[in-house]
């Protein structure tokens, strides 16, 4: 019996201990592709700061920091490590979105509203004027 307690405390032990282990091994290799991005970035990579802010690589020349143009004529500076991600070509991000075929469009009148009658039909409600409507309650009866 005593040497089945002397045998379970080290088991516990090492069984609290591996989780912490891979989960240490997991940050330190995220750590380090991280390291990895933020020393690879070229100017003209277009990248994503850790605030959100997105915008592209003007120069990178400095160890540290990197200078990020925002909008048409905004630089700003801002430390390589609060540089997240890279951002994907403008080109492949327009080769994933679907074209939406010619049938499935449904012409659009000055007011927004559908030209066609019910969808799919094609044809035109020709009783759909512009109304006046009178004032109504908020029960429903008309104030007139």
């Amino acid at each position: 019996m005593e040497s089945l307690g002397g045998l379970l405390f080290p088991l516990l032990i090492l069984l609290l201990f591996i989780p912490i282990f891979l989960s240490g091994r997991k940050q330190r290799r995220q750590a380090q592709e991280q390291q990895q991005l933020q020393s690879a970035i070229e100017v003209g990579d277009v990248v994503t700061t850790t605030s959100g802010l997105r915008g592209t690589i003007v120069d990178a020349s400095y160890e540290d920091t990197v200078d990020l143009e925002i909008a048409d004529g905004v630089v700003t500076t801002w430390l390589r490590a609060a540089i997240r991600e890279r951002v994907l070509d403008a080109s492949a991000a327009d080769t994933t979105t679907t074209d939406v075929g010619a049938a499935d469009t449904t012409p659009v009148g000055s007011d927004g509203a559908a030209a066609d009658g019910p969808v799919g039909t094609g044809v035109r409600d020709v009783e759909t004027t512009a109304t006046v409507d009178t004032p109504h309650d908020a029960n429903g009866t008309s104030r007139s």
